[in-house]
């Protein structure tokens, strides 16, 4: 995926930022706590009718996604409890900025086929964090697919800038469950590559 190319790029550079940080007192949960809040603040401006705003808001937002997980690092502080409660607000933030979306659309003609989309949109999103959650918990890696948090964020927020946001629907719609179906393939490939008396490819019998 792009964003897990980009995220090694400048995961050097939000290390910095995450000591800087905790150098303020602020631990990865508060943070991760405050990124939901302001992903209920982006969703309230795109819900009063200022989408393109909203647009602007939510990129900033996403990245301040990023920092619970800096300061984490650079204090060496990463646990499983705070990269479960990270995943599970994730989650929240990505359904409120969809209520957000939902609302505002109801107000416009086009308030039937994008009520629609948006809950094609939240479940192939949701299908997508569970099939991975679920892969790992079965001991396999499942960072597959066409778009994964950043990219729906991204694309969404281009879309509310120009004014456009079916366009992103539409394209989250067919794209996440795309993505969960990967997922789901591609586990199925390496768990047959784990039966007994299937040898890995490039290797012989």
């Amino acid at each position: 995926m792009i964003s897990e190319l980009i995220g090694q790029q400048i995961r050097g550079y939000m290390l910095g930022v995450g000591r800087r940080l905790a150098r303020l007192g602020l631990s990865p949960n508060l943070l991760t706590l405050v990124g939901l809040l302001l992903n209920v603040a982006v969703a309230f401006v795109i819900g009063s009718g200022e989408p393109r705003l909203g647009g602007v808001l939510l990129l900033v937002a996403s990245a301040f996604d990023m920092l619970d997980g800096a300061v984490a690092r650079a204090t060496d502080s990463v646990t499983r409890f705070g990269g479960f409660f990270d995943s599970t607000l994730d989650r929240y933030s990505e359904v409120v900025i969809f209520g957000g979306l939902l609302f505002y659309l109801l107000r416009t003609p086009d308030a039937e086929i994008g009520s629609i989309l948006i809950f094609v949109s939240v479940s192939g999103s949701l299908l997508i964090s569970y099939a991975r959650a679920r892969a790992e918990s079965a001991g396999y890696g499942a960072s597959v697919g066409l778009v994964a948090r950043p990219e729906r964020v991204i694309l969404l927020a281009i879309c509310l800038l120009i004014g456009q946001p079916l366009w992103a629907l539409w394209i989250l719609a067919i794209t996440t469950h795309l993505t969960a179906i990967i997922r789901v393939l591609h586990v199925w490939r390496m768990s047959q590559r784990d039966r007994p008396g299937v040898a890995a490819p490039g290797t012989e019998r």
